[in-house]
C-alpha cells in the first residue's frame, strides 16, 4: 500500500476533488437504490452499495495506471484506438435494440465477461484525444479546410453520426466539445463556422429522413421533439398532464423539499418516485436529501475540478499536453453541469449522468480514464521539475542517496 501511494504522481488537488466525489458518491447511490432494491430485488440494498463500490475501485485503478503512462503515448494511442472504436460503434449500432419502439442501441457486452459498456463514452475519449493529436500537429501551420476534412473532419462525423441514432444528446456534447477545442487549438473560426453549418444541414437531413420511415429511428426523433418541446411549453397545466415531464416534475418536488439543509441522509421520499434516481436524476436526490448546502457543495467541487484541469493544461510542457487536459477534462465538467441543468429544469431532460456520483460502471470508468490522462499531463510537469531541481543541486541528490 506504501508503494502505491508513493508512485502516486500529478495534481494533488485533481486527486482529493476526484476521492471527495467517489466518497461521497456512496450515500445518495445507496440511498436512491433502494427504490430499484424493491422494484427489482428482495429489497436488499447492499449489493447496490457493493456494485457501486467495485465500479469506482476498478474505476481508481484505470486512474493509477493511465496516470502513470507518459501522456505523450496517448498520440499513437488514439491512432489505434479510433478505427476499433468505430468499429464498436457499428456494432453497437447495427445489434438493433429498442426500448419502447426507440433505437436504444448503446451498449455493447463483452464476450465471455457478461458485463455490457457505453460505446459512445469510450468514443468521447478516443476522439478527443486524436482531435489534440491532430491539432498539435498542425501548429503554427496555415492549413486549408480541404487539407483537414480527411483527417480531423471525416473521423469527427464518424463519430458523431454513428452515435446520433441513439443518443442525441451525447452526440451533441461530444461535437460541442470537438468545436471548442478547435477553437482553442487555434483553428480557423471561419472554417469551424463552415463545420457547424454542415452539422446542422446533417442533422436536419437525418430527422427529414428519419421522420419519413416508420421505425426506431422515427420513434426516438419523436421523443427528442417532445423533450424539447415539453422544454419550451410555457402552459405548465398542459406540461403537467404530458406524460414526459414525469421525471422533471417530481425532481423538481424532490429539490423543493430539500430546502437549504434537506431532509437528512437516506430520507428522501422521492427516490421511490422518479425513475433513475441512482443515476440521471441524482443530484435531485442529493438536493432533497442534503439541501441547497449539499447541492451547491457539489457544484462547488466540479468547478474546483474545472480549475484543477485548466490549471494542468496551462502548465503543460507541450501544446499536445495542454489540449489534451482540456479535451478530455472538460466535458467531464461539462456533462456534470448539463446534469445538475436537467435536474432544475434549466434544460431539457438528456439522460446524461453525474460523473462519479451516478451508479453506472461505463459512466465511472470513462471518467476515471480522462482524469488518469489528464493526471499524466500534470505527472510530467512535476518530473521536468524534479530533474530541474536535481540538476541544480546535484550534492542533495548524492546525500539523499548515501
Amino acid at each position: 500500500m506504501n508503494t502505491i501511494f508513493k508512485n502516486i504522481k500529478g495534481d494533488r488537488a485533481l486527486w482529493a476533488v476526484v476521492a471527495l466525489l467517489a466518497l461521497f458518491s456512496f450515500l445518495p447511490v445507496y440511498s436512491a437504490s433502494s427504490n430499484l432494491a424493491y422494484l427489482y430485488g428482495d429489497g436488499n440494498t447492499l449489493k447496490f452499495l457493493v456494485k457501486h463500490a467495485s465500479h469506482l475501485f476498478l474505476g481508481f485503478a484505470i486512474i493509477y495506471g493511465v496516470h502513470r503512462m507518459p501522456y505523450h503515448y496517448f498520440k499513437g494511442l488514439s491512432l489505434i484506438m479510433l478505427p476499433i472504436v468505430l468499429f464498436f460503434l457499428i456494432y453497437t449500432l447495427a445489434q438493433g435494440n429498442t426500448i419502447g419502439g426507440a433505437n436504444a442501441s448503446r451498449w455493447m457486452r463483452i464476450p465471455f465477461v457478461g458485463l455490457k459498456f457505453q460505446t459512445s463514452t469510450l468514443a468521447s475519449v478516443i476522439l478527443m484525444m486524436y482531435v489534440a493529436r491532430y491539432l498539435s500537429k498542425i501548429e503554427n501551420k496555415v492549413v486549408t479546410f480541404k487539407e483537414t476534412i480527411l483527417p480531423l473532419w471525416v473521423p469527427v462525423f464518424l463519430v458523431v453520426g454513428l452515435i446520433l441514432p441513439a443518443n442525441f444528446s451525447t452526440t451533441a456534447i461530444i461535437f460541442s466539445m470537438v468545436l471548442m477545442l478547435c477553437f482553442l487549438g487555434g483553428y480557423p473560426w471561419k472554417y469551424l463556422l463552415l463545420v457547424v453549418g454542415s452539422g446542422i444541414v446533417g442533422l436536419a437531413l437525418f430527422i427529414t429522413i428519419g421522420r419519413a420511415i416508420p421505425g426506431p429511428i422515427q420513434v426516438k426523433i419523436q421523443t427528442w421533439e417532445n423533450r424539447v418541446s415539453n422544454y419550451w411549453n410555457p402552459d405548465e397545466e398542459e406540461k403537467k398532464k404530458n406524460k414526459g415531464n414525469y421525471q422533471i416534475e417530481r425532481a423538481k418536488i424532490a429539490i423543493a423539499s430539500g430546502g437549504i439543509v434537506g431532509v437528512g441522509a437516506g430520507k428522501s421520499v422521492m427516490k421511490n418516485l422518479l425513475p433513475q434516481s441512482s443515476s440521471d436524476f441524482i443530484y435531485a436526490i442529493i438536493v432533497e436529501e442534503y439541501g441547497l448546502v449539499g447541492g451547491l457543495s457539489l457544484l462547488f467541487l466540479y468547478l474546483l475540478l474545472l480549475f484543477r484541469i485548466v490549471i494542468v493544461a496551462h502548465k503543460a510542457d507541450t501544446i499536445f499536453g495542454k489540449l489534451l487536459a482540456i479535451g478530455v477534462g472538460l466535458p467531464i465538467v461539462f456533462q456534470a453541469l448539463i446534469n445538475m441543468a436537467v435536474a432544475v429544469e434549466l434544460f431539457p431532460v438528456t439522460g446524461q449522468t453525474l460523473p462519479l456520483i451516478s451508479s453506472g460502471g461505463t459512466s465511472i470508468w470513462m471518467t476515471c480514464l480522462a482524469i488518469g490522462i489528464v493526471l499524466s499531463v500534470s505527472k510530467k510537469r512535476e518530473e521536468i521539475l524534479e530533474q530541474k531541481e536535481k540538476d541544480e543541486n546535484p550534492l542533495a541528490v548524492l546525500s539523499e542517496a548515501l
